[in-house]
């Protein structure tokens, strides 16, 4: 029977079952796929205590519609961007923010379209300033943090190597799953597909998947694909030494993370040719980064199905 194995993205979260518990809910929310109805066993690669002290104990609002606005990406305790210790950590910072501020500048333009004249008026989430900014820096931080493997400490007398922890548990998790298990698709969000794509390309010991599913994902961004070299190229970046099937990459255009390069078929090519499977999937309101959003989508839940012969 098959698995499903997710990676969750940027921010804290409530601790992993929970997670799990959230994302298997939002998949099956309105007669959707519900993958325990249909035999498929799934888990979820959590890494949110490598940068934070504790779990998110409101389940409830992170599972809302609102997901990943006032409620995960607090302002009040946002612990800042994340310090350049030299000059070529200092422009990747500055490159990623001066891009990632133009797409949240697109979503201040979604605010203020009249409430008559926009979709699902009921969900439409004003966000202030202070809290993009807090999504910024955590963005920052989070992605800084992984790339450049550094050494943080969420809590006292717990050190981590971000990466090295990171990619350890990504190997661990995969490597738990049986062989009997197939197909087994990874699906990721955030800045969980950059740690997927990371492992998959760049990590000899990472098991062998069948598929790869990357949801408002930023490895369209120059500045991260950069720093996942040796490994990647435009020509030859397609993860074919861990994943034998197809990788679908889901967007939507107003997603701050994904907006400013959302398609990827055409910098993770295998031989020179186009592989991925690019699909536009537009959410509503002003928030569009919603994990919770996305799993609600009828185009990501067709590919995903499909994948698993669902």
């Amino acid at each position: 029977m098959p698995h499903v194995t997710f990676i969750h993205g940027i921010g804290n979260k409530p601790e992993e079952n929970q997670l799990l518990g959230v994302w298997g809910r939002s998949l099956a929310d309105n007669l959707g796929l519900d993958l325990g109805a249909g035999g498929i066993t799934s888990t979820m690669i959590y890494w949110a205590d490598v940068l934070y002290a504790a779990p998110d104990p409101d389940v409830s609002a992170y599972e809302s519609a609102l997901e990943a606005t006032t409620a995960a990406v607090d302002a009040t305790t946002n612990p800042g961007p994340p310090r350049a210790p030299d000059v070529d950590e200092a422009a990747f910072l500055a490159a990623l923010a001066a891009k990632l501020g133009g797409t949240l500048a697109a979503v201040q333009t979604v605010e203020e379209v009249p409430a008559e004249r926009s979709q699902g008026t009921n969900e439409r989430v004003p966000l202030p300033w202070p809290i993009k900014k807090a999504f910024l820096e955590t963005f920052l931080r989070d992605v800084h943090h992984y790339l450049f493997d550094t050494e943080y400490s969420p809590r006292p007398g717990t050190t981590y190597r971000v990466q090295r922890e990171i990619r350890r548990r990504f190997v661990a998790k995969l490597g738990e799953v049986s062989a009997s298990r197939r197909p087994h698709i990874v699906v990721s969000h955030s800045m969980g597909t950059v740690i997927a794509y990371d492992c998959l390309k760049r990590v000899a010991e990472c098991a062998n998947v069948d598929g790869l599913i990357t949801i408002g994902s930023p490895l369209g961004l120059d500045e991260i694909q950069d720093k996942l070299q040796p490994g990647w190229t435009r020509a030859d970046g397609f993860p074919h030494e861990k994943v034998s099937g197809s990788w679908v990459n889901v967007f939507d255009r107003l997603d701050p993370v994904a907006g400013f390069d959302p398609l990827l078929a055409n910098d993770f090519r295998e031989g020179g040719q186009n592989k991925i499977t690019d699909i536009n999937e537009q959410n509503h309101g002003a928030w569009r980064h919603s994990i919770v959003k996305y799993l609600r989508g009828p185009r990501l839940r067709e590919a995903l199905s499909g994948m698993l012969g669902a």
